[in-house]
């Protein structure tokens, strides 16, 4: 697989951070029985940057931590299959965009539904395009709370304990919404094909490409382990391996 330039000038920024690749400043004490000095090299200021953006990781995590209310939290993981994710590579604004519409619908649809919940959701939703063996492996994760407003916005309706959403019901949703998004952006040739991707490029051949993944079904993983080991919230972890920074409200 051929690497792009821009993660290439992602790489070389990170590695030469704080190294004198990038040059620096030199710092010394003023005081004449001193004079230590030191060399303090130039940050890179990369977006993708562990180094430079750890601050900025501190204060948006602080910012959310802020709006938290004092219910139970529940961490929700939307997945795209293999398949789906080898076209997202070469359609990535286009399928990223897809994957956060598709699992915010359904989120607020299963949420509002009354046969589930019947309320008004919220969750904050988080986009990482790999995984933790740093291959490409797009999914979304969110964090919502365990319940939401009633219909008329007068009271807070909490879900049951540990128990949120039916994961087969959302699992089942979103894979209809997201076949039906790509489809539509197929359709409107808003989708690309290269390499040995290109016969998709047709009606008929991307049609076929879909119809398998309609068949499939998700699965779930309970856990208990909490968001954040400080303040240790219940969760429940779903992964919809069968298709099943944005705020949803």
């Amino acid at each position: 697989m051929r690497s792009s330039s821009a993660p290439l000038k992602v790489m070389s920024a990170i590695e030469n951070c704080r190294t004198a690749a990038l040059g620096g400043h030199i710092e010394r004490c003023e005081n004449s029985a001193c004079r230590h000095t030191a060399i303090a090299y130039n940050s890179c200021m990369n977006r993708h940057c562990p180094k430079c953006q750890g601050a900025a990781a501190r204060e948006w995590l602080a910012a959310r931590e802020a709006e938290l209310l004092p219910v139970p939290y529940f961490h929700q993981v939307f997945t795209l299959p293999a398949p789906i994710a080898d076209i997202a590579y070469q359609n990535k604004a286009a399928i990223y965009d897809m994957l956060f519409k598709a699992s915010a619908e359904t989120m607020l649809t299963i949420g509002a539904d009354p046969g589930h919940l019947g309320v008004r959701t919220g969750f904050i939703a988080v986009l990482h395009s790999w995984g933790s063996a740093m291959t490409h492996h797009p999914h979304v994760h969110m964090i919502a709370p365990g319940g939401g407003l009633s219909p008329d916005g007068t009271r807070w309706i909490a879900c049951r304990r540990r128990f949120f959403l039916p994961v087969r019901v959302l699992s089942k949703l979103f894979r209809r919404l997201m076949l039906e998004k790509l489809a539509a952006a197929h359709r409107a040739g808003k989708l690309s094909f290269s390499s040995g991707h290109s016969h998709l490029a047709g009606a008929d051949a991307f049609a076929a490409f879909l119809a398998p993944l309609k068949k499939r079904s998700g699965s779930s993983i309970p856990s208990s382990r909490s968001l954040d080991p400080k303040l240790r919230w219940p969760t429940s972890r779903v992964i919809l391996t069968a298709l099943p920074s944005r705020t949803g409200a």
